[in-house]
Parts: structure tokens; C-alpha cells; sequence
């Protein structure tokens, strides 16, 4: 009679079963702080889209330094010619685009830092502060976005007369200090990037209301307050179609100088394009002096959490 032994267990680990062959392609495995790497097709295409872009910029280069005559051509010309100095003078001297770009220069600063002050505060007081109503005054203010500007192109023309601002840079400026678009914009971005916590620990520390603001919102909403800035200052320096009803023509923004250049019968469009590219270049200087700062806040607003 045979006696079977009892089993035994094994006290090593049990092996890890094989890995699974893998699939074919290749996956992207993104950890934290790993970022994705293209390949040279991704670069081929930034490069198309970026020379795209900066296309309409160069043409308006070479129109502004040639004459109409050579603008006109079939082909037109590709490089840029030698008349580009002589049709500034005359598009600096044909539209007094010296005033004009003072004036755009105050308006468009004027309302920038009106409305990052206005909207900065507006939209904490939404994201941050409980008050009876705010629901339905916030419903009101988004509500807004949906009347278009034209209909309220008269009364705002008959009430810039009656306090005698016709024709005067207060007419353009007082009207645009503050905007629902603004307002709501840092109130979505406040409600995220500002905790509560950290308003309660200001109070805990006995800062008044004003101090909260200075030193804890401002410092919180800048990367928010540098894309609406840039905002707020391309909008006001590109306007032209309340400007245009609200100003006279001797005490023009550039972009109604700039109309004048047109207005014409048979406007010249090389110096047209003179004037176009001189209306640019302020932009392009802001973008390059604050590009970091714009780009890092919308970076900062796409990041949540």
C-alpha cells in the first residue's frame, strides 16, 4: 500500500505572469512634468501656419514701398522697393497721423487701465464676495454681450452732446471704461485661482478690504489681468466704428486718419498701406515688450486646479 506525502507549499513569490506583447504603433506615456515632443512633420506645419500668419504683414511691407503703378502690376511684386520712407511722409503728412497717434495712444491706454482696475475688482466681488443678488446682477452684466453696440450708437451720441464731450477723446474713453466681457473673464479666473483660505487668512491677520485687494488679489490675478490688458488695448487701438462718429476730423484716432487715407476717389494704396503698417507697429512693440508675460498668463488660466 503506497502513501501519498501531503502537498507543499512553496513559500517563494508567485512569478509575475509575462508582459503582454505590445501593440503596434507607439504610445505616449505623459508623466508629471514630461511634455510631448514632435516629430518633423509637427514642425512643418507650425512653420506653414507661422509664415501664413505673417504674411498679410510682410504684403502690406512691400505694397507701402512700392508705388501704386508697380502695387497694381500682374504679378504684383514679392520684395519690397525703395519708396517705403517717401510714402510714410506721405501718409504721415495727407492724414496728421502725429495727433492721431497721441490720441489713439490716450484712449487706448486710458481704457486698458480703467478696465483692468474696474473689471479686476468687479469680478472678485463675483467670485469671492456673497451679497444679495449677485446671482441675478452677474445673469445681468453676461446678459449685455448680447445687445449689439449699434443700438446704442444714438443715445450715446445725444448724451455726449449734452454734456458737451462732441468731438472730444472723453466721448470715446468714458463710454468703454469697464466691460461685462472683462468683468466676467476675471471672475471666472478669480474663482479658480483665488481660495478662500487664503482671503480668511488676511482677515484672521486684520486686513481691511482694501488691503485684501492690494496685496493678495492683485498679486493673484496678474497672469488674467496681462491677457485682458492685451485685450482691452488691441480692441481700443483697432476701434473705429464708434470713433469715427464720436470725433471730428481734425481731432481723429488713427484708425479714422486712417479712413481719411481711403476716402477718397481713387485713394492711392500704397500710401494706404503706408498708414496700415504704421497703425501695426505700435502693436507689434507691446506684444514684444509684454509677449512673456501674455503667454505665461494664458497658460496660467488654462490650468486649473
Amino acid at each position: 500500500m503506497t502513501t501519498t506525502s501531503p502537498l507543499k507549499t512553496s513559500s517563494s513569490p508567485t512569478p509575475a505572469p509575462p508582459p503582454a506583447p505590445a501593440a503596434k504603433g507607439r504610445r505616449l506615456k505623459i508623466g508629471a512634468g514630461q511634455q510631448l515632443k514632435g516629430g518633423p512633420l509637427t514642425y512643418v506645419a507650425l512653420a506653414v501656419v507661422g509664415l501664413g500668419s505673417l504674411f498679410p504683414l510682410y504684403w502690406t511691407l512691400v505694397a507701402a514701398s512700392h508705388d501704386q503703378q508697380r502695387v497694381l502690376d500682374s504679378p504684383p511684386p514679392f520684395i519690397p522697393g525703395g519708396r517705403l520712407w517717401s510714402n510714410i511722409e506721405a501718409a504721415w503728412e495727407q492724414a496728421n497721423l502725429g495727433k492721431a497717434i497721441v490720441n489713439s495712444v490716450i484712449v487706448s491706454t486710458s481704457i486698458t487701465v480703467a478696465t483692468l482696475f474696474f473689471c479686476t475688482l468687479a469680478g472678485y466681488a463675483f467670485a469671492k464676495m456673497r451679497f444679495r443678488g449677485r446671482g441675478a446682477l452677474m445673469t445681468a452684466v453676461i446678459a449685455t454681450l448680447t445687445i449689439p453696440p449699434q443700438l446704442s450708437v444714438v443715445p450715446l451720441f445725444m448724451m455726449m452732446s449734452d454734456i458737451g464731450w462732441g468731438g472730444e477723446l472723453e466721448s470715446v474713453i468714458f463710454p468703454t471704461l469697464v466691460g461685462a466681457f472683462g468683468v466676467f473673464f476675471m471672475r471666472q479666473y478669480l474663482i479658480e485661482a483665488l481660495p478662500y483660505e487664503l482671503i480668511e487668512a488676511a482677515k484672521v491677520d486684520g486686513a481691511s478690504n482694501f488691503r485684501i485687494v492690494w496685496a493678495v488679489v492683485l498679486p493673484v490675478a496678474r497672469p488674467a489681468m496681462m491677457v485682458l490688458g492685451m485685450l482691452t488695448f488691441v480692441q481700443a487701438w483697432n476701434d473705429f466704428f464708434w470713433p469715427f462718429l464720436a470725433l471730428s476730423q481734425e481731432n481723429p484716432t488713427l484708425q479714422v486718419a486712417l479712413g481719411q487715407l481711403s476716402a477718397s476717389y481713387t485713394p492711392d494704396q500704397s500710401i494706404v498701406m503706408a498708414g496700415a503698417l504704421i497703425s501695426t507697429l505700435p502693436l507689434l512693440v507691446v506684444f514684444v515688450v509684454f509677449g512673456k508675460q501674455i503667454v505665461g498668463g494664458i497658460m496660467a488660466g488654462a490650468v486649473k486646479g
